[in-house]
């Protein structure tokens, strides 16, 4: 893993403040299809859960939105794991902790998070690493809160199936496809090549569609060269 240091003070191509992230499970979540895929979605986080073999502990979910996510990621942690949420966008805290009262939501940004070193089991990303101008920073803060050991759980849209669904249903098409604000494309042997470089090994990995979701692990010693 190749170290970096903070995101250089120049406009980002992100723009988190202007996108919609509830749409997904307020709109394309609320029909017949997409309700079954995004229930496909976290049935396969949940087995991914599982594998991981974590059974106590702290988890935290970085990027939760609205908090409809961590809604879902409730049910599926058991008492054991306490599970903690952040945020960026500062108006979507309030939104996020009114639906999930015994969490603790904060504000901050994934390139700088304000957790102790060391200190969380296991971490969610989940559709956050497409949005973002510096991935591999992002991956970085992440490995310095996580416990030796510890777990990543991280979903991305899977290209270019997802673009061809967007199409299908008239979506995004003079972008051909690609939704507003994603900024990275990884197929899944992409996302795994990159996560290999970047993070460290893949456990094991799940493709519902139109998603990769993979379950790493935090590499113990650090070395960009590894593929």
């Amino acid at each position: 893993m190749t170290t970096t240091s903070k995101p250089p003070a120049k406009k980002l191509k992100a723009t988190p403040e202007q996108e919609d992230f509830a749409h997904k499970y307020t709109e394309e979540g609320s029909g017949k299809v997409g309700g079954m895929l995004l229930d496909g979605y976290f049935k396969n986080v949940e087995k991914l859960f599982k594998v991981s073999g974590i059974t106590k502990g702290r988890a935290i979910e970085l990027g939760c939105g609205e908090g409809f996510s961590t809604e879902r990621l409730r049910k599926i942690l058991p008492e054991g794991i306490t599970l903690d949420a952040s945020e960026f966008v500062e108006q979507l805290v309030p939104l996020a902790q009114a639906k999930n009262p015994t969490v603790t939501i904060t504000q901050e940004s994934i390139y700088e998070l304000q957790h102790k070193p060391e200190s969380y089991d296991l971490v969610f990303l989940l559709e956050v690493l497409e949005h973002l101008d510096y991935p591999e920073q992002a991956l970085e803060e992440i490995t310095k809160i996580l416990k030796p050991g510890g777990k990543l759980i991280l979903g991305v849209p899977r290209e270019p199936i997802w673009r061809a669904l967007n199409m299908a249903r008239g979506k995004y098409l003079k972008d051909f496809g690609n939704t507003i604000g994603h900024l990275n494309h990884w197929s899944s042997t992409g996302l795994i090549k990159f996560m290999k470089q970047h993070f460290g090994p893949i456990l094991t990995y799940k493709q519902p569609l139109p998603w990769t979701i993979v379950l790493a692990e935090k590499r113990l010693v650090r070395n960009k060269d590894i593929s």
